[in-house]
């Protein structure tokens, strides 16, 4: 009789095991495939939320003073910035194609010629011999110059194809961003309490702060990180483009992907200046230089002020974000990857502050 129970109750088991075997199978497909679906507009899903709520402030104010009419007023900021993004995007193909046209023309016809090295260049320490030599054989023999370092012309002639081809990919991802992040702006109140209810389900009781604090960061690191950099390297490619600074669309796209890492224009900048001076009339050059000295200490004055209003992420988690981002995601990981780093520093952050304050003992009154 016992052993009857028993094997009834090892079907029962056997069969409730497999069941949910097969329910738990079922589920990981599903999920799979979600993803599978999903796994190409995740970037720009990501990038969307962020733009939404890096601008909603803005938004705020013109839906005020539309009387609140909130699609319109999505509608309004989306076509804003998609205007904003694709003009320079185009002003930077175009200087782009004029640069290579310029270059090709003149080096097959011949009309290329290289300006000989100022003497000092060669008392600059370590690099000033080797440099004045190979400036000196580009100004006299330019074929033969770049025969000498071709194969260092082809890694970097392979790295800037891939990065251009990057480079559209991500523009186009960002312009699919813009149109998501005015969809979700228009949904501003399913999206907020999907939000919480999200955070409320991963994190208890402390949904509500975290969610708070999940937006500050956003809204902090986008404007802090992202919106100087874009300030600066806007700044800077107008005065190369003022200048009459070869290629100065690409010039300017260093400029932004150096500020977002935390390295700054400064890199870029100081070559060209050189440049200047050495090919340009001199009021162009000193004009050029007085210009780029308040652009380069731009984010030292803009940088405390948006950071100061969220919160504050080491400089450090920006840095490994943007590059890890870049290196997962191409040059639109690079943007969201700072962000994304930093928002999971802060949550991790106010998570641990959590646990010490409920394990804190409580303080004596007496």
């Amino acid at each position: 009789m016992d052993s009857t129970k028993q094997a009834a109750a090892d079907s029962v088991l056997l069969r409730n095991s497999v069941e949910a075997a097969i329910r738990i199978g079922l589920v990981a497909i599903l999920v799979f495939w979600c993803y599978a679906i999903v796994r190409p507009f995740i970037t720009p899903i990501v990038w969307g939320v962020i733009i939404a709520v890096a601008i909603y402030p803005i938004y705020q104010r013109l839906n005020a003073l539309l009387g609140g009419h909130q699609k319109i007023a999505a509608f309004l900021i989306t076509l804003t910035f998609l205007v904003i993004l694709i003009i320079p995007s185009v002003l930077l193909a175009a200087t782009l194609v004029d640069s290579v046209q310029f270059l090709a023309k003149g080096f097959v016809s011949g009309t290329l010629t290289v300006p000989p090295p100022p003497e000092s260049v060669a008392s600059w320490p370590i690099v000033g011999e080797p440099l004045s030599r190979f400036w000196e054989l580009a100004s006299d023999n330019l074929e033969a110059a770049l025969h000498q370092i071709a194969p260092h012309l082809k890694v970097v002639g392979s790295w800037l194809l891939s990065t251009a081809g990057g480079t559209g990919l991500g523009i186009l991802q960002f312009i699919v961003a813009v149109i998501i992040s005015g969809v979700l702006l228009a949904q501003k109140e399913s999206c907020k309490h999907f939000a919480e209810m999200l955070m409320k389900r991963f994190a208890g009781e402390r949904g509500q702060r975290f969610t708070e604090l999940s937006e500050a960061t956003v809204r902090s690191v986008a404007l802090g990180i992202l919106g100087v950099a874009a300030i600066q390297s806007l700044l800077a490619g107008l005065g190369f483009i003022v200048a009459g600074v070869p290629a100065a669309g690409l010039w300017a796209l260093l400029c932004l992907l150096l500020s977002v890492i935390q390295i700054g224009i400064t890199p870029i900048v100081i070559p060209i200046i050189i440049y200047l001076f050495n090919t340009a009339d001199t009021f162009t050059a000193v004009a050029f230089l007085i210009w780029s000295i308040p652009v380069g200490l731009l984010d030292n004055i803009l940088k405390p002020i948006f950071l100061g209003r969220g919160v504050a992420t080491p400089m450090l988690v920006i840095f490994i974000g943007a590059i890890g981002g870049f290196l997962a995601s191409g040059v639109v990981g690079l943007f969201i990857g700072a962000v994304i780093l930093s928002l999971g520093y802060e949550l991790f952050m106010a998570w641990l502050q959590d646990g010490e304050q409920v394990n804190s003992p409580p303080v004596d009154s007496e």
